[in-house]
């Protein structure tokens, strides 16, 4: 199989959806790989080093998607993109149709064979493509919090860890999937007064288990969380409805009840956001403010650290990239039903039913898709 890999073209998007060690791996299986020039430079991969793995370097996208039977991508594909798109081609990358209607509707009318890594699954139950990006993101988010409480940027002036004789910050991370015990790791680490809200008692057991009384956790509810808000000096949204968008958990009325220049990051912004005041910012102006809170909304958080994040993708994907092309995308999604439960569309068909729900749009399941 021809597999292509194109620069990614969004705004500060540094990965790359092929290392030369998956470029190499690729090769080694008969397949020809065709690297965009100057694809992998955010990531710290030159060229050269794709050329010595085994793959070809080619001008621009346009020859990317002109030769290749599959596109493998980290972001989804930007308008210019979705145009080269033709059906009968595979798209292998992050997708997040739920908030995005007009991807949605050229990904359809392109006729493209797209497959989402954030709905593959795993036999425990997990999401393993997402969960190496979710684990970074993560990280991240006590990290640029702590950035955006500084005063000069708008915050409130709050050390996270505080100093003797002076509380910490209070950090609300509401959510404790991946995402949510990420951030807890690090912001417990600099020293916050931490809380941890899910719905699912089991997780929060697990969590109390894990930070051994260094974190509090608290049943996620509408009034716990309107209560826990209002000190919160920083806010981290967390939640995830795989496929779906994001619920909105903190309405712009209740802003008004949160310290001035407390921060919220919203790490579920790809799904549209958990915060009603939310939208998606870059990493070149990553934060805005309403009514007094900061908002820290960048759409691709791990691309801040490229290298480490395209490396851990690229462990995440492989396996998946390797079973598409050895065995065409029909007979690897016949053989795996995690892999096929990451099946979006398919011949101008939606195959996501969470996509559709939220968008209003017909879909039917992978499995029919496959018996079509």
């Amino acid at each position: 199989m021809k597999i292509g890999c194109p620069r990614e073209i969004k705004p500060q998007e540094f990965r790359v959806g092929m290392t030369p060690a998956a470029a190499a791996e690729a090769a080694a299986h008969g397949h020809q790989v065709l690297i965009e020039a100057g694809a992998g430079q955010g990531a710290g991969f030159a060229d050269e080093d794709y050329l010595a793995a085994g793959a070809r370097i080619v001008p621009d996208a346009a020859a990317v998607f002109a030769e290749a039977e599959m596109i493998v991508k980290v972001k989804e594909p930007q308008a210019a993109e979705r145009a080269m798109l033709r059906r009968g081609q595979l798209l292998f990358t992050y997708l997040h149709l739920a908030p995005d209607p007009e991807q949605t509707r050229d990904l359809l009318a392109s006729g493209v064979t797209a497959i989402a890594y954030e709905t593959v699954t795993d036999a425990r139950g997990g999401l393993p493509l997402l969960a190496p990006m979710s684990e970074v993101a993560g990280r991240l988010a006590p990290q640029v919090g702590a950035w955006a409480l500084q005063k000069a940027n708008g915050g409130r002036g709050v050390l996270l860890g505080g100093v003797p004789g002076v509380r910490p910050a209070n950090v609300l991370i509401i959510g404790g999937g991946v995402v949510g015990a990420a951030a807890a790791r690090v912001a417990v680490g600099m020293g916050a007064n931490v809380t941890v809200m899910d719905r699912s008692l089991p997780r929060l057991s697990l969590l109390d288990d894990l930070f051994m009384g260094k974190l509090t956790t608290q049943h996620v509810s509408a009034a716990a969380t309107a209560d826990l808000i209002q000190t919160a000096d920083m806010v981290v949204g967390a939640v995830l409805v795989p496929g779906a968008a994001a619920p909105k958990l903190v309405s712009r009325d209740q802003l008004a009840t949160m310290p001035r220049g407390a921060v919220l990051v919203d790490v579920a912004i790809d799904q549209g956001g958990c915060f009603e005041t939310s939208h998606a910012t870059t990493h070149q102006d990553p934060i805005y403010e309403v009514d007094g809170v900061i908002h820290y909304c960048v759409a691709n958080m791990p691309g801040a650290v490229a290298r480490t994040s395209t490396q851990a993708l690229g462990n995440a994907t492989l396996p998946f990239l390797l079973a598409l092309a050895d065995k065409g995308w029909r007979r690897a999604l016949q053989e795996d039903a995690h892999l096929r439960a990451g099946l979006a569309t398919h011949e101008g068909q939606l195959t996501s039913p969470p996509v559709g729900a939220s968008l209003g749009l017909a879909a039917i399941t992978p499995d029919e898709a496959l018996a079509a």
